[in-house]
């Protein structure tokens, strides 16, 4: 059962509203609908304008959409109907957004899998999830690791889709004759007999295609995973209502953004979170052609938005980092930004100065703040008026924060007094996937708990001022210590271990590993290192490991990270 609670003073007279940005209305009116709903509308209403640019290859919308519909039609072929798991393990390529969309326009639910997972990762989530089908290229990096889903029976199916496909006609040829080594020799694999061609899929014929009726209320577009607050990932429930309303949040916010006219730098990954909203259904929302980077790379990025140029691009604090400490920075015209949303990690303020002052045109830097299970904005800091330092800004509309009492979550806290930020709108989760008893412990009454601590200024601004979580948040992606130190203690010559966020000039924070051995036993941190390689993934590797003959402890024996953080936070400090 959610604990229940009174409704917060908040919610029936919210004091962000007599601040809220001009234009904006935080009582507007949510559309309902699908997913698949935002690319059709889309394709009706600006059929010839530009959908994907992917290395010089474009789609069009009306293209985009008839493609969608004919992998639908495959798809609902080979037996995927309303509520197949469908995993998508893939980088940003436009074969992201045609499955995507045609996953949920068959009915299906979207599994997204980061491509970095390693097979063991990619084994928990796609038994915990019930994933039935996996899509992904022909690639070999990327089909070795589903080859071993397929043959220990994890996975039913695979869906191949050729990579040289989504290149242009030049680009496909030399990939084909100069990249023969990156292609997985799927005719030779013994599970080549549950590998499905993505060109067969495609072939079918869209009138084979039957509608599906879709509660955007019930029915789960996307399960989204998260670490939660113990690292053990859990299926965030998104439902298609969820995905649409932030969609819609999204776009209201970003007001200067007009449908048809804008442009969208597909930098961040498709399978996380922030840039599937923000970047993939906001985008369609647009009607904006999504320019997609297979892999973040400084200088690429630059190049594209010196061709392309993009009116939007969605960002984690260290890509504007790494264009502001960039050499070379002068050649390039930034000038066509209109709106940078940043998320993942805190934007400091001189950050979003400096790059305001650099792309020297009319660009925005905004901070907003969200999570996995919010499908996932909650606030953001407006596009005008001066920066509030350390705020996450407003909430978008449609939605109420309530910070809670950390004693007691069922009473709010008055305004200046630090509180749980606990959240209620139309875009919060369903609940996690098969978990029920977590999910009911992640609400209280309506409104979900975020586990991160905030307070709440005069005006109606929110600032994250500390975690109830053991999180590391590094390069915009959760990073929870206790999976890293799972892994360590995996090693025969490790005692104890404890993990911690430090200080990264470019991410951030980085997990750092304090490491106590066994008495006679010997490893040295490149070997740990190594031992780590197959077991996380490089996002979570730590950026040093620190070996101690003692580890601090509580005065009940549990190891304590809060003299290791204190220690770690007095190195930076001048002497």
């Amino acid at each position: 059962m959610k604990a229940e609670a009174a409704p917060p003073v908040s919610e029936m007279s919210p004091l962000w509203v007599d601040h809220y940005p001009t234009g904006i209305n935080w009582r507007m009116p949510i559309p309902k609908g699908t997913v698949p709903q935002l690319l059709e509308h889309a394709a009706r209403r600006f059929p010839h304008n530009p959908a994907i640019s992917f290395l010089g290859r474009i789609t069009s919308y009306a293209a985009l959409e008839a493609e969608v519909e004919r992998v639908a039609a495959g798809l609902q072929r080979i037996g995927v109907k309303r509520g197949t798991k469908v995993g998508i393990f893939l980088p940003n390529t436009p074969t992201f957004v045609v499955y995507y969309f045609a996953i949920l326009k068959a009915g299906g639910t979207v599994v997204n899998f980061n491509p970095l997972y390693t097979v063991e990762e990619l084994t928990f989530q796609a038994k915990d999830s019930d994933t039935e089908i996996m899509i992904t290229h022909d690639l070999a990096m990327l089909f070795t690791k589903i080859e071993a889903l397929l043959q220990s029976g994890v996975l039913s199916r695979a869906i191949v889709v050729p990579f040289a496909g989504v290149l242009p006609s030049l680009k496909s040829i030399l990939f084909r004759i100069f990249k023969r080594k990156d292609i997985a020799d799927i005719a030779s694999s013994p599970v080549a007999s549950r590998v499905l061609s993505g060109a067969d899929i495609a072939a079918t014929s869209s009138s084979l295609y039957a509608p599906v009726a879709i509660d955007p209320d019930e029915d789960i577009a996307v399960l989204q995973y998260t670490g939660g607050t113990t690292g053990t990932p859990k299926g965030a429930m998104l439902t298609h209502g969820n995905i649409v309303a932030n969609t819609k949040q999204v776009v209201a916010w970003g007001a200067i953004l007009k449908p048809g006219q804008e442009c969208v730098l597909g930098a961040l990954p498709l399978f996380h979170v922030f840039a599937m909203t923000v970047v993939m259904t906001v985008g369609i929302e647009l009607a904006a052609k999504i320019v997609l980077i297979p892999r973040f790379q400084l200088l690429e990025a630059l190049k594209l938005i010196n061709s392309e140029k993009p009116t939007m691009m969605p960002v984690v604090p260290t890509i504007l980092t790494a264009m502001l400490n960039f050499g070379d920075i002068k050649s390039y015209d930034l000038s066509s930004l209109k709106f940078c949303l940043s998320g993942g990690a805190p934007l400091p303020v001189e950050t979003k100065l400096k790059f305001e002052a650099m792309a020297a045109g009319s660009t925005k830097v905004v901070e907003g703040y969200g999570l996995s299970e919010t499908s996932p904005v909650l606030t953001a800091n407006p596009l005008d008026g001066a920066p509030v330092p350390g705020s996450i800004g407003l909430p978008l509309p449609g939605t109420v924060i309530s910070l809670r009492s950390l004693d007691d979550p069922t009473k709010e806290v008055p305004q200046g007094e630090r509180g749980e930020l606990c959240a209620k709108g139309p875009q919060v989760m369903k609940g996690y996937w098969k978990r029920p008893e977590e999910t009911a412990k992640q609400f209280v009454g309506d409104f979900l708990r975020t586990g991160d601590v905030a307070i709440m200024d005069e005006r109606g601004y929110f600032a994250i001022v500390d975690r109830i979580k053991d999180l590391i948040i590094c390069s915009g992606f959760n990073v929870y210590p206790r999976r890293i130190e799972e892994a360590i203690y995996a090693h025969a010559a490790v005692e104890e271990v404890t993990v911690i966020g430090i200080p990264d000039t470019y991410r951030g924070e980085a997990p750092k590993a304090f490491v106590k051995l066994k008495a006679g036993k010997s490893v040295t941190a490149a070997e740990l290192l190594d031992f780590l390689k197959p077991k996380i993934s490089k996002i979570e590797m730590p950026a040093s490991i620190e070996f101690r003959d003692s580890l601090p402890k509580t005065m009940i024996g549990k190891l304590s990270k809060k003299e290791l953080v204190a220690e770690e936070a007095s190195r930076d400090k001048p002497a």
